[in-house]
């Protein structure tokens, strides 16, 4: 995991990922994107891997139980993120513990935050946010161009 760890520190990614085989590879997208890209592209690449992230909230956790990751590291970790993967059985370890998951913008919660936290399972997670994806992505499409 150091090696994940000095990767996600010593360059500009904000996701890096060792999968079973050990090949590691490293993402930079914002939030949640990659997790779901993973599930969605190259589900295998999670499944057994090490991750390290920059922020773990309630959200990442769903997608990394979901995924099927081993092991697990995030700079900042939510303290909802806890119970999620202390059920799956994925060791965790993080650089700070918090009890809430701020926008970088202010000292708000991130609304991704708030969209799980009536989630109970990691399925529920991610529901949620398919759920508010979707939405967002009508709503994009129902813009008059312009």
């Amino acid at each position: 995991m150091k090696k994940l760890i000095d990767i996600l520190h010593k360059t500009d990614c904000v996701l890096v990922v060792r999968n079973a085989q050990g090949e590691v590879t490293t993402y930079n997208q914002k939030g949640v994107r990659d997790l779901v890209w993973l599930l969605d592209c190259e589900p295998e690449r999670l499944h057994g891997a090490a991750v390290a992230d920059k922020v773990i909230g309630k959200a990442a956790a769903g997608l990394v139980v979901n995924g099927a990751v081993r092991s697990l590291y995030a700079d900042v970790m939510c303290c909802a993120a806890l119970p999620l993967l202390d059920e799956a059985g994925i060791e965790y370890t993080y650089g700070q513990l918090v009890e809430r998951i701020v926008i970088p913008e202010g000292d708000q919660r991130c609304p991704l935050e708030q969209i799980v936290a009536p989630a109970h399972t990691a399925v529920q997670v991610e529901t949620l946010l398919r759920q508010h994806f979707a939405e967002m992505q009508k709503r994009r499409m129902e813009r008059p161009n312009g």
